[in-house]
């Protein structure tokens, strides 16, 4: 059985599952090289069931192969498929009970790809449904030759392995302790932990610090409940946060923050490793005496050789990456153990001397008020400091693509890592401010005798240690604020905290080293911005970004070169804030839109709380920095301008697009309470331009004045045999047409028998409550003599039924015609050519379809229209269309120096009186119109010649029911309603010839003018025959040399002086 899928056309090796029946193109068939079966068959009509017969089919053909009950059943095949990955199992196939054809639910139906090796499931379409074969009903005559199916053949993804022989390694999988939960401790256990926590607790006391750790738990916290909202509401891919947001909020929002915060973690590369050369020069200057060449220097030394060393690791690939974080986590842990065990140590004298003295009750309650000194002295600047240290929650959900389950390790990880990170912080800032002073000499000769405790100053005098003359002098070197390495002095055996910051600092510069390169990668292949394509190149099984280590390696350097940690962290803690703020309002407004397509599987979220997080992120931005708020709410505004520029064709259903919809359902029901007034009346236009890249000048010249201002629609009539063929591809390629020429215009296709039918069906159909078109535009129909009579009917039809739908009616003409399509390789309507469903034939139709966006042929409306003339001839009062019209010409940047000239029909005896009436209804309509010109020979007779050019153009469509008897003008009449009869041309003769008298008028006077706009006779259309009312159209816009409007509009006003 031959089915027609264009979609296998395009892959020789495609192959799809649909029912009970593989699809395959010839050279694609299992059975091409089985030497038992020899070569492709093709389902005959000659039976069906068991016994079928087959042929040999045409080549090139797409077949149908019934599966067998083994297939059916699921097992095996005993055959061997070349196609397939060896030992590939097919996939269950269990048929509705309506049809063999029809499938029950699948997951595999909703999935975007398939397996490796395997064939891609595809539910039958409509037509299959209703043209195909059931196995229990007979083969119509004829076969299933072309009958329509659907599916398309299955590509795989970057990350799933490609189909052949040998198969490729599987990439690494983490889950949810390994992959995040331990990830996000060890980011979150980074610097500021073993460095700068201690000091922040000096500065800020222990109440203070408390509620830094609290608030910024706090950020994180509401955060982390956001991210497990979106990760778990569908499938979760690499890219990380940048994913999230931007899969959430849409390209604009998602691509600005997904660079922000892939520089983020680029500069927190360099903020761990200047802690950890920190580390290493203090341990280097107390071992070795001094220095290797300033203290300065020797941190950025130290810290450029180590960034070259983890980039080396994170290269080797993830696997020995998460070994090395598993090695990390458990030397911390080690070195938490050390730490309060040296807490609860007695201490020597020596420890006495730097400021130890176990746990004191006076010690801690003096260490609970701040004691703010320098220049970062400050609750905020503390905040600052210590606020990066808790952006590692999203170490996890960076490397998603690299889970086994995102949907359940990023929620239950980033958690747990929270509440155990956050119990330990506050644990070790209560324990430390419990056990040491602010300020210690180090010198063991500051012992205190007791009768000089009158002179002592500090909490360190009731301990017997008098540090008072450093104090004075600030130039202590040990204490809380003056030694970042106070945990290693506390801990029972030093060593094992440093080798903790060791492990804390390296793991944290390496989780951000390969968290930024894996966010920018699928940055880079969502193609928003240019020139970044090569970072988003992937090498390896676990598709690693090689390109983007190297970058981030470089942005590390350039960083670690200012070798000042309180320098550095500021910096990074705008950015990361910015990152929450919109992660939380991608939840917020996910939540709030009620989009059907938000069904997250995590429930223990709040939109509220979200949007509570975005606001304190925000409010805490400003209070740090704010300028560097300002910095980088400035990049994120100019992204987010950049992509809404270029408008990237990509399409993540988004809670943007959920908005959108919101908001213009919102708006629309609420307007159709409302009852129209003339002031508000703006054009909607509905035009028939058939696909709007066949007549470029009507669509550039109703969207130029319908712009910003009022409704445009683009209307295609198909008609033919094919008309109910759907014609999605198409509908796409031409809104991307219009969108490519900036017009902004809806775009629909409906199928009717005729012009007519269809016309009539578009102008009561289309629209929505108030946002409707009233004004029907279209082409003036050129070839109206040469087509056949019945075309030209339904034209005028067309006209009348617009009128009886109380629609004004605007007709273009153009000397050169409207239509180009001969004159483009523009896409031919599968609806007036014979469909073979040739492979050739398809192919054709494609490249066609593609030509489409590209082809954009100028027109005479794209121009600067200079200091010409619209020419305005107002011969009927239709309620003020015909002067609304050119006045939204002249409000655009093209026609804005074109002046209006507005001629009115008017008698000699009262010329002046009648153009003062005019000017000051002008006037008072507001209109800048100042040219009236009054017409006073219009009812001279036109010239002979005209008036024989016109008698000739009805000539072929005259009934000469003078030389016909009775019975053959009524069977005319009635078979050809167009005909005009010699009573009807005799009667209209005054009519016909003052419509030529103007023409000439016209010629005279707006020879050279930019545009006329002429009003549209409306006839009776009991009384005037199509054919004449035709003529008349004809006549009244011959041999015009610039565009010419014939417009009407419903003789209802559309301007008025009135202010209410």
């Amino acid at each position: 059985m031959v089915v027609s899928v264009s979609d296998l056309n395009k892959d020789d090796g495609a192959a799809l599952q649909i029912g009970r029946f593989t699809v395959y193109k010839q050279s694609a068939s299992p059975y091409n090289e089985d030497p038992h079966l020899g070569c492709v068959y093709q389902h005959s009509s000659n039976g069906h069931g068991p016994n079928q017969s087959f042929t040999e089919p045409e080549s090139g053909g797409l077949v149908m192969v019934p599966l067998g009950t083994d297939d059916v059943q699921g097992e095996e095949s005993p055959q061997p498929q070349p196609v397939l990955t060896q030992n590939a199992r097919q996939d269950h196939r269990r048929p509705s009970i309506y049809s063999t054809l029809d499938q029950v639910p699948h997951y595999a139906f909703y999935a975007n790809t398939a397996a490796p090796g395997r064939l891609k499931k595809s539910r039958p379409s409509l037509n299959v449904l209703r043209y195909a074969i059931d196995e229990s009903e007979g083969v119509p005559p004829g076969g299933l030759e072309g009958s329509p199916s659907q599916g398309t053949p299955d590509k795989p993804s970057d990350e799933e392995a490609n189909v052949g022989n040998k198969p490729k390694s599987q990439p690494v999988r983490f889950g949810w302790v390994k992959g995040v939960m331990i990830r996000c401790m060890l980011n979150i256990w980074g610097v500021i932990l073993y460095l700068r926590l201690p000091w922040i607790t000096a500065q800020a006391g222990i109440g203070l610090t408390w509620v830094i750790i609290l608030l910024s738990s706090l950020v994180t916290a509401i955060t982390g409940l956001s991210i497990s909202a979106i990760s778990t509401n569908g499938k979760v891919k690499a890219g990380g946060t940048y994913f999230l947001i931007s899969r959430s909020l849409g390209p604009e929002l998602g691509g600005s923050i997904g660079l922000i915060f892939a520089f983020a973690n680029a500069v927190a590369v360099a903020m761990h490793t200047v802690g950890f050369s920190e580390t290493v020069r203090d341990l280097i200057i107390e071992y070795s005496g001094g220095p290797i060449v300033d203290p300065i220097n020797d941190i950025r030394i130290i810290g450029v050789i180590t960034v070259v060393v983890l980039l080396g690791v994170c290269m080797a690939g993830m696997e020995w990456e998460s070994k090395a974080q598993i090695l990390f986590f458990v030397v911390i842990l080690i070195s938490f153990v050390n730490y309060f065990v040296g807490t609860v140590i007695p201490a020597t004298e020596e420890k006495q001397s730097k400021g130890f003295f176990n746990y004191k009750a006076d010690l801690f309650l003096s260490n609970m008020v701040p004691g703010w000194r320098g220049e970062d002295g400050s609750f905020f600047g503390m905040f600052s400091i210590f606020f990066p240290s808790a952006t590692g929650i999203l170490a996890g959900a960076n490397i998603s693509g690299d889970l086994k389950d995102p949907a359940v390790a990023i929620p239950r990880g980033t958690l747990m890592a929270i509440f155990w990170t956050t119990v330990s912080y506050l644990a070790i800032s209560a324990t430390i401010g419990s056990c040491m002073v602010r300020d210690a000499s180090a010198s063991l000769n500051d012992t205190l005798l007791s009768n000089e405790t009158a002179d002592c100053e500090g909490q360190a005098c009731s301990y017997g240690w008098n540090f008072t003359e450093c104090y004075r002098a600030g130039d202590c070197s040990q204490g809380l604020l003056n030694n970042y390495q106070t945990l290693s002095m506390v801990s029972g055996f030093g060593p094992l905290v440093t080798a903790g910051i060791f492990s804390a600092t390296l793991s944290s510069a390496l989780a951000c080293l390969v968290s930024a390169p894996k966010v920018f990668q699928c940055l880079c292949r969502d193609n928003l911005y240019p020139l970044i394509g090569v970072f988003g190149k992937g090498y390896g099984k676990n598709n690693e970004p090689m390109w983007g280590y190297v970058l981030t390696f470089f942005i590390a350097v350039a960083f670690i070169l200012i070798a000042e940690l309180n320098v550095i962290a500021p910096i990074i803690s705008n950015f990361f804030l910015c990152s929450y703020a919109l992660i939380n309002f991608s939840c917020f407004h996910a939540s709030v839109t009620n989009s059907p397509g938000w069904r997250p599987s995590f429930r223990y979220y709040s939109r509220w709380t979200a949007l509570f997080g975005a606001i304190i992120s925000l409010v805490i931005m400003f209070l740090l920095t704010w300028w560097a708020a300002l910095i980088a709410l400035g990049i994120v505004v100019f992204l987010l301008g950049y992509v809404t520029y270029k408008k990237p064709d990509i399409n993540w259903g988004s809670s943007m697009q959920a908005g959108t919809y919101n908001l213009a359902l919102s708006y629309s029901v609420s307007l159709t309470g409302v009852e129209d007034h003339v002031k508000n009346f703006r054009p909607q236009c509905l035009i028939l331009t058939g696909p709007p890249n066949f007549r470029p000048a009507l669509v550039d010249f109703v969207g130029t004045f319908t712009k910003n201002i009022g409704l445009m629609i683009c209307g295609n009539i198909i008609m033919g045999e094919g008309k109910n063929v759907q014609q999605e591809e198409r509908t796409s390629a031409e809104v991307k047409w219009l969108n490519k020429r900036k017009i902004r215009s809806f775009y629909t296709s409906l199928s009717g028998d005729n012009l007519r039918d269809g016309a009539r069906s578009l102008m009561q159909a289309t629209g929505l409550g108030k946002l409707k078109p009233n004004t029907l535009f279209m082409g003036f129909k050129g070839d109206w003599q040469e087509d056949l009579p019945q075309n030209m009917d339904d034209y005028i039809g067309t006209i009348h039924d617009a009128f009886d739908i109380n629609y004004g009616v605007c007709l273009l003409r153009l000397t050169e015609g409207l239509d180009v399509s001969t004159k483009m390789k523009a896409h031919v309507n599968p609806a007036f050519e014979d469909h073979e469903g040739t492979e050739t034939e398809e192919k054709a139709e494609n490249d066609s379809t593609e030509t489409i966006v590209d082809e954009q042929v100028s027109s005479i409306f794209q121009a600067k229209q200079g200091k010409k003339t619209i020419d305005l001839y107002w011969i009927s009062d239709d309620g003020g269309l015909t002067l609304l019209i050119p006045y939204l010409l002249t409000r655009k940047k093209r026609w804005r120096q074109c002046r209006v000239r507005v001629f009115i029909i008017g008698h000699q005896d009262t010329v002046e009186e009648e153009r003062k009436e005019m000017l000051s209804l002008l006037s008072q309509f507001r209109l800048d119109f100042h040219d009236v010109v009054v017409i006073i020979d219009s009812e001279q007779a036109p010239l002979s010649e005209n008036m024989k050019r016109f008698e000739d153009s009805t000539a072929p469509y005259r009934l000469n029911d003078g030389l016909r008897d009775e019975a053959t003008v009524r069977e005319l009449r009635k078979d050809c309603p167009w005909m005009i009869s010699d009573r009807e041309m005799e009667q209209l003769k005054q009519k016909s010839e003052r419509k030529i008298r103007l023409n000439e008028i016209i010629q005279e006077n707006s020879p050279e003018a930019a545009l006329i706009l002429v009003s549209l006779p409306v006839a009776n259309k009991d009384f005037c025959p199509s054919a004449l009312y035709m003529a008349w159209l004809d006549a009244l816009s011959h041999n015009l040399r610039c565009p010419t409007v014939l417009i009407r509009g419903n003789q209802q006003s559309v301007l008025t002086f009135y202010c209410q």
